[in-house]
């Protein structure tokens, strides 16, 4: 009766009826229609069955149908958002369900389709990246080449330049260029990303162009 029930409401809405019109040409109150509809009442007689299809404008077979299910609204997918890193919080990608590139097709070198688009919180400064600028960053645990990372030490994020030594150890260096070594094998930060790309915000100045 529940398919019955769905299949009647399905084309009491295609014929455009309220359940008391549909009553009314039934010839029964509109709490019947609601537990046809609902499958409270699972028995139908041959003779209401009659009346239904003649008050829907069917048949009786296409009134015994399965009812076709409607398609569903696919979701629509989310507006891009620049996400904030900040000092003391986890890097917003580990929250985020997966990176959409506001970018398009426009052809960037070093973009990965992985990649998230952070910038700084308001009030936080990280070494290389200032307040405006904008990182792609791909998320990973492994050190690949020499580039920019976004690493975690003692529960703070800090971006730092990471490259090879010709002995196979790792030179560690922020914006000042104070510099320490360590193993591959030992690195005192946790990996946490590799800046793919890096857009720093620049002032133009009017004079520039009209001196």
């Amino acid at each position: 009766m529940e398919a019955l029930g769905a299949r009647i409401k399905q084309l009491r809405q295609q014929a455009k009826l309220s359940k008391a019109a549909l009553a009314r040409k039934v010839g029964v109150s509109d709490v019947s229609i609601s537990y046809w509809e609902s499958g409270t009442i699972r028995q139908v007689g041959h003779e209401r069955l009659v009346a239904l299809a003649d008050a829907l404008g069917c048949s009786l077979e296409d009134l015994l149908k399965t009812p076709i299910s409607q398609p569903q609204p696919q979701p629509q997918p989310q507006p891009q958002r620049v996400l904030y890193i900040q000092v003391h919080q986890p890097p917003p990608w580990l929250q985020q369900a997966a990176p959409i590139s506001i970018l398009g097709d426009i052809p960037v070198p070093n973009l990965d389709d992985d990649c998230h688009l952070v910038t700084p919180a308001p009030g936080e400064r990280f070494d290389f990246i200032d307040t405006g600028d904008l990182a792609a960053v791909l998320p990973t645990n492994t050190f690949v080449q020499d580039g920019l990372y976004i690493l975690e030490r003692f529960g703070r994020l800090i971006v730092r330049y990471l490259s090879h030594t010709d002995n196979g150890d790792i030179d560690i260096s922020d914006e000042s260029k104070h510099m320490e070594q360590a193993p591959m094998s030992d690195l005192p930060y946790k990996l946490l990303g590799q800046i793919r790309t890096l857009w720093q915000l620049t002032e133009i100045h009017k004079e520039t162009f009209y001196d």
